[in-house]
């Protein structure tokens, strides 16, 4: 397995705009300008678990979603920038084939397809003990800041 280049929660904090109990992030194990592998380990107690100790389905977008973000926000951290705000504008072709239960780890590859004026379009597979649960595309905004 390999050892993450970050995993400081803190340090996870400064990389993309959620914050606990909303964050479904916790570690970045590859990163290059196209491409990220994110991890989280699915806490106890988590908004998004069920009564089955299960992340929902929900958790699972969301934590696609954020892999996004983390994948910007090391960008620009890695230029000196501070991190931008940025939206989901579109979800397609979602499939959830297994949920994960607390204490496991997803393994999420984010692959950048295509960037325009603060749009990103990305595929992603999300894993689970090298099993593939989760793969789809997403497109998410940046937001302006407004003056």
């Amino acid at each position: 397995m390999s050892q993450a280049i970050v995993s400081s929660s803190e340090k996870i904090l400064d990389l993309i705009p959620q914050r606990p109990p909303f964050v479904l992030v916790d570690s970045i194990y590859e990163h290059n300008e196209r491409e990220i592998l994110s991890g989280f380990t699915v806490p106890e107690g988590h908004i998004l678990v069920n009564h089955k100790n299960e992340l929902l389905e929900s958790g699972v977008i969301e934590h696609f979603a954020q892999s996004i973000a983390l994948h910007q926000g090391y960008n620009f951290f890695l230029r000196n920038e501070p991190a931008p705000v940025g939206y989901i504008g579109s979800i397609k072709n979602i499939e959830i084939f297994e949920l994960p239960k607390v204490g496991e780890e997803l393994r999420t590859r984010i692959k950048v397809l295509q960037q325009i004026m603060g749009v990103t379009m990305v595929s992603g597979e999300v894993f689970l003990n090298g099993r593939l649960i989760a793969r789809g595309e997403m497109r998410t905004i940046v937001a302006k800041e407004m003056e």
